[in-house]
């Protein structure tokens, strides 16, 4: 796959596109279903009726967030948090599966979320698994490291949640579990991407070194829909 062919407005590709079966949808704004995803998304980020439909889809004072490339936010939506972020893509990763890596369920999701806890890799909920595979390592019965694929638009799947025990970093846990997802996503005929925090630079060096390429820069924001009042004045 080549740079181009991916979407910078990755989120509406996704619910749009192969995860519309986990959105809900309204005129041109849309979100994963609770529990999926805490993510919604506008066709255009420039449309102010796309900010609308979102505004009704999710309903006046709500917190929502919104992610992609170019992200601008208009006049009369509270920003409770906002960062900025890299997009990486894989140009020439290293790609080997995992004899270790044993794949999560529902089942394991106290397990994740305690993990996801404890070491902030983004934002996990608890239908996540259902988005795509999650791999783990196990030490001593107990998950350790973790990794996951989560959105997805035609020809890419974005590897997410990767994280590891504090006391088993520096182990190569987490490069095992990436390269382990590189493998099964270029199985299907797709390439893979994710995305990292700019201040996360330990996180940053790791996919650099499995053979990520960074592609872009990139925001997120917490915002609050408008209450009816300001949306109408």
């Amino acid at each position: 796959m080549a740079a181009a062919d991916i979407p910078d407005n990755l989120a509406w590709s996704a619910l749009t596109g192969p995860q519309a079966d986990v959105a809900e949808t309204l005129g041109r704004a849309a979100r994963y279903r609770a529990g999926f995803a805490p993510l919604a998304a506008v066709s255009d980020w420039a449309d102010d009726r796309a900010w609308a439909d979102l505004r009704d889809l999710v309903g006046a004072g709500t917190p929502v967030t919104v992610a992609g490339v170019g992200l601008a936010v208009p006049d009369g939506w509270e920003t409770l948090g906002r960062g900025d972020g890299l997009q990486l893509i894989d140009a020439a990763a290293e790609a080997a599966d995992d004899a270790e890596a044993v794949t999560l369920t529902t089942d394991d999701v106290p397990e994740m979320l305690d993990l996801v806890a404890r070491t902030e890799p983004g934002p996990f909920t608890p239908r996540a698994t259902e988005l795509g595979r999650h791999l783990g390592i196990r030490r001593n019965g107990a998950l350790v490291a973790m990794a996951g694929q989560r959105m997805r638009v035609p020809g890419w799947t974005e590897i997410s949640t990767v994280c590891t025990d504090p006391a088993y970093r520096g182990q190569g846990l987490a490069s095992r579990l990436v390269r382990a997802h590189v493998a099964e996503i270029r199985r299907r005929g797709e390439a893979a991407f994710l995305h990292v925090s700019a201040s996360k630079a330990d996180a940053l060096r790791l996919y650099l070194a499995v053979g990520f390429t960074v592609r872009t820069t990139t925001g997120f924001a917490v915002v609050r829909t408008p209450t009816d009042e300001k949306a109408d004045s």
